[in-house]
């Protein structure tokens, strides 16, 4: 049971995400600015795994140093400042069933990567090693095919519910940037790209330091904290309208708060222990499942209409 253990971890990490995805999608339709909301979502996740490292590694013999002090800032810069912050810029633009759909590029990237760091072989003459490379041209030919290709509509039936909070934010949206403004989509997605880019990074700084600091609770809290720090310069040099730091009881604070406890806290952690135990890619791995689970809860909830491509 043990050895399912990284696997079951993984799929619950995906569905989090999913939730993550469609949440963010809602708030910033209703306004929010995604930087304001990445740079809230460190400080809730340093809150909510702060107390679980003091408690669960405070006796840990790992000990930091400056150079795991860096790789930490490394480690908050691609995996949080930028993925995050590139990734939610370009969901404003393009809805979250392509975002997730383009995501599908992080294993290709991932493996990339990690092959001059000597992470990963290519061995094409072994059945393991064409399979990766298969799924590297696979990923790639995919994600590609989902920018640039927009076929016939999916005739579906409807779920029956709709949450009425997005749904006509939601169709004006994807109105304009399909009809009036097509530059739109390719900018959220160059993003979404870079995004993946700035993950993949992270998974191989990520490997590389759990080798000598072998705390995800502490490294994942450390993490969080740099980040908040990263992300609020960042979002002050860019946003300066106080107003759009406003939190009230409504979609804003949920997003705030799921983003920052489940996409951050719960995520940093179980990827950080899965990457410690079977490696970056595969965690990478299971990205694609992600675009099933999004889908289907655009159909259900939103009445997303879903194409062949894009």
């Amino acid at each position: 049971m043990e050895s399912f253990m990284p696997s079951l971890a993984m799929i619950l990490t995906q569905l989090g995400f999913a939730g993550l995805n469609v949440v963010s999608k809602v708030a910033m339709n209703k306004g929010m600015n995604p930087f304001v909301m990445v740079t809230y979502r460190q400080v809730v996740a340093t809150l909510s795994t702060a107390p679980m490292a003091y408690f669960m590694e405070r006796k840990t013999k790992t000990k930091l140093t400056w150079s795991i002090l860096f790789q930490i800032f490394l480690c908050s810069l691609f995996g949080a400042t930028l993925n995050q912050s590139l990734y939610f810029a370009g969901l404003k633009f393009v809805s979250p069933t392509i975002a997730c759909a383009l995501n599908n590029l992080l294993p290709a990237v991932t493996f990339i990567i990690a092959v001059p760091f000597r992470m990963e072989t290519i061995g094409v003459r072994s059945k393991a090693g064409l399979a990766k490379v298969v799924g590297t041209v696979i990923c790639v030919g995919g994600a590609m095919l989902m920018t640039f290709y927009k076929g016939p509509h999916i005739n579906m039936w409807s779920s029956g519910i709709r949450w009425d909070i997005d749904y006509e934010t939601s169709s004006k949206e994807t109105t304009t940037t399909d009809n009036n403004r097509p530059t739109d989509f390719i900018i959220g997605s160059v993003m979404v790209v870079a995004s993946c880019f700035a993950w993949a990074i992270w998974f191989i700084l990520q490997a590389r330091m759990s080798r000598t600091f072998s705390a995800p609770y502490t490294s994942t809290s450390m993490l969080c904290f740099v980040a908040a720090v990263q992300c609020a310069v960042m979002t002050v040099c860019m946003e300066r309208n106080p107003s759009a730091w406003a939190l009230g009881w409504n979609v804003r604070l949920l997003a705030v708060v799921y983003t920052g406890l489940v996409g951050s806290g719960m995520a940093f952690c179980v990827m950080s222990w899965c990457i410690q135990r079977r490696g970056p890619l595969f965690v990478s791995m299971f990205s694609p499942l992600l675009l099933i689970i999004v889908a289907f809860f655009g159909w259900a909830l939103f009445d997303e209409k879903l194409h062949l491509g894009r």
